[in-house]
């Protein structure tokens, strides 16, 4: 298994070619949640830099990488061939969360389109990344993306949607802070 510290170009085009990348965090406490969750709404995710990656932390049903990272900054990135050459590409790293309210948001939320529902920006410095065969991953048909989550927010409307983040999203299930009111 080889590793790097920096994007270079096949992990660009890995990344770019994807539609689909998997989060993973974890609490400090060893009988705290593992959290594992699927990302792939287009346009949520950006190489800053060859040593920074962001994604869009959009508002969903948990909050629980957002409170994972403001507990202990540790995060793992996992892409998937699922069509041509069988690779998995993983980015380890440091990760933080750039909420709304603070001085760095308007920059980074520059990067992407706008999206209804954004709780924050999740920012990754890459410590590591490797890549291994996925001869054990299935080859799949082309994957087409959702709109459930758009028509989700769209029903919502602002004020409810805030209601919903204020019952769902401040703590993780493990009660660690996520998303807290300010």
């Amino acid at each position: 298994m080889a590793y790097a510290t920096v994007i270079g170009d096949f992990e660009r085009s890995m990344i770019e070619g994807s539609s689909v990348f998997f989060v993973a965090s974890a609490p400090l406490d060893p009988n705290g949640h593992i959290n594992l969750s699927p990302k792939g709404i287009s346009n949520t995710f950006r190489i800053l830099d060859d040593h920074h990656v962001a994604y869009l932390d959009l508002t969903g049903s948990g909050a629980e990488t957002a409170a994972h990272l403001s507990e202990n900054g540790r995060i793992t990135l996992m892409w998937c061939s699922f069509g041509g050459d069988p690779n998995i590409l993983r980015i380890h790293g440091r990760g933080r969360v750039v909420r709304p309210q603070t001085p760095d948001f308007e920059e980074l939320i520059a990067h992407f389109p706008p999206h209804k529902g954004v709780r924050g920006v999740i920012v990754v410095e890459i410590q590591r990344l490797d890549n291994s065969c996925g001869f054990g991953v299935p080859v799949a048909v082309e994957l087409q993306e959702r709109s459930d989550l758009d028509g989700w927010l769209n029903r919502k409307g602002d004020s409810k949607l805030l209601e919903y983040q204020a019952k769902h999203n401040q703590l993780s299930i493990d009660g660690l802070n996520a998303y807290p009111l300010s």
